[in-house]
C-alpha cells in the first residue's frame, strides 16, 4: 500500500492543530438550547448508523467486483492494489484516503491529473474514468473518517489556501459522494492543461467551496438520501447531473443560458 502526500509533515502537523478551532464552542458553552444539542446529536447518530450499515452492506455486495478490480490491477502493472492519500477530515483532523491504485509504482507529479494522464496504467484508465478508484473509501466510511454523502475531502496544501472558508465545510464528516463531487465529477476535462493547479486553485475550488458550504448548512439524512439517488443516476446509466448553486436543487443537466458548465456537471 503506498501513500501519496502532497503537503508533507508540516502540513499533517498543522491539520491537527485545526481541530479545537474548528469545533462549535457554543455546544460547549450552553449558548445552544439543549434540545436543539440533542437533536443535532440525534441526527449525527442516526446518520452514523446509517453510514454503516450502507457502507457494510455495499462492501458485501460489491466484494466480487473489488476482487476483479484487485486482480485487474495486480496484472496490469507492479505495485499495490491500493493507495492512501492525505486529506483532511472532520474538525481539520487528518485522514488517509483510500483508492485503489491507478498509476504506476514510483509516479510522481501534481495531485491533479489529467483524463489521459500518462501517469496512469491500463486499469488506473479505466478506473478514472467510471469513478471505481473510489470503492475502498467504503472502508474509510467504517472507520468513521468519512461518511457516505458529504463535502469532498480535500488536500491539505488546497485548504490552507481556503483556510477561512473551510471552517464550516469541516464541521462535517467528508463524503465519497456529495454536491461537489456530483458537480464536478468531470473536473479534469475542463482544467488548463498548462497549469491545472492555479487553474484548479483560482477557478473551480471556490466553486466547490461554494457547493460544501451549502452542504454544511443544510444537510439532513433526507438530503443524504436524494443525492445518494442520483449518484446512482451519475454511476449507473451514465448521465450528468446539475447542481443549483443557491439551493442545492439537483437535476439532469441541460444546457441552459446563464449556467456555468464545470467537466460534464453543471452548476446552475
Amino acid at each position: 500500500m503506498r501513500r501519496h502526500t502532497a503537503g508533507g509533515t508540516t502540513v499533517l502537523r498543522q491539520q491537527l492543530s485545526w481541530g479545537a478551532a474548528l469545533r462549535r464552542p457554543e455546544i460547549n458553552s450552553g449558548c445552544v438550547p439543549q434540545r436543539a444539542v440533542a437533536a443535532a446529536r440525534l441526527a449525527a447518530a442516526a446518520k452514523r448508523v446509517f453510514d454503516l450499515v450502507g457502507a457494510g452492506a455495499m462492501l458485501v455486495i460489491l466484494s466480487p467486483l473489488i476482487l476483479c478490480v484487485a486482480l485487474a490491477i495486480v496484472v496490469d502493472s507492479r505495485g499495490g492494489v491500493f493507495y492512501r492519500c492525505s486529506r483532511v477530515g472532520q474538525h481539520g483532523r487528518a485522514i488517509w484516503m483510500l483508492k485503489f491504485r491507478k498509476m504506476h509504482g514510483g509516479a510522481s507529479g501534481v495531485a491533479l491529473t489529467a483524463p489521459d494522464d500518462e501517469r496512469f496504467t491500463r486499469v488506473g484508465r479505466c478506473l478514472a474514468r467510471t469513478k471505481l478508484d473510489e470503492i475502498p473509501q467504503l472502508w474509510n466510511v467504517l472507520r468513521g473518517d468519512m461518511s457516505l454523502v458529504g463535502p469532498r475531502p480535500e488536500d491539505p496544501g488546497f485548504v490552507e489556501r481556503y483556510r477561512h472558508e473551510y471552517g464550516e465545510i469541516l464541521l462535517a464528516r467528508p463524503g465519497i459522494t456529495g454536491l461537489c463531487q456530483l458537480a464536478f465529477a468531470k473536473e479534469s476535462e475542463i482544467l488548463d492543461p498548462d497549469n491545472r493547479v492555479e487553474d484548479y486553485v483560482s477557478r473551480v475550488l471556490p466553486q466547490k467551496i461554494a457547493l460544501d458550504r451549502l452542504y454544511a448548512q443544510q444537510r439532513s439524512l433526507l438530503m443524504d438520501l436524494r443525492i445518494l439517488g442520483w449518484t446512482c443516476v451519475a454511476v449507473l446509466v451514465r448521465r450528468d447531473v446539475a447542481v443549483h448553486r443557491s439551493t442545492g436543487r439537483l437535476s439532469l443537466r441541460r444546457r441552459a443560458e446563464g449556467s456555468l458548465e464545470f467537466g460534464g456537471a453543471r452548476v446552475v
